[in-house]
């Protein structure tokens, strides 16, 4: 069995409220250099190895996502990494002492 990543994400030019919000929050606490925010959903899925990538598309455009504003990508385990461990690339960055 292998782990599926799907980030879904709103198309360009769609209006994103939820992270205007997130924006004007992160600005209200002082940080000021944020440019701007996209909020989306990822979602973990489970498939047999062999599940070929147009099925689990077909997944995306039949129910996970909305084709005519979102737009998403799929990740499988041996996509993310190189040690199998699904961790993410993305640096972890400390948490400030004052936290």
């Amino acid at each position: 069995m292998a782990t599926v990543r799907i980030v879904i994400t709103l198309k360009p030019g769609v209006l994103d409220a939820q992270g205007q919000a997130v924006h004007q929050g992160l600005r209200a606490l002082g940080y000021e250099t944020i440019s701007g925010v996209r909020v989306g959903k990822c979602i973990e899925i489970t498939v047999p190895d062999q599940t070929a990538r147009d099925d689990i598309d077909a997944m995306c455009e039949r129910f996970l996502a909305n084709p005519l504003i979102e737009e998403w990508r799929i990740e499988r385990d041996q996509d993310r990494d190189g040690d199998g461990t699904g961790r993410s690339r993305v640096p972890v960055l400390p948490r400030s002492q004052g936290s």
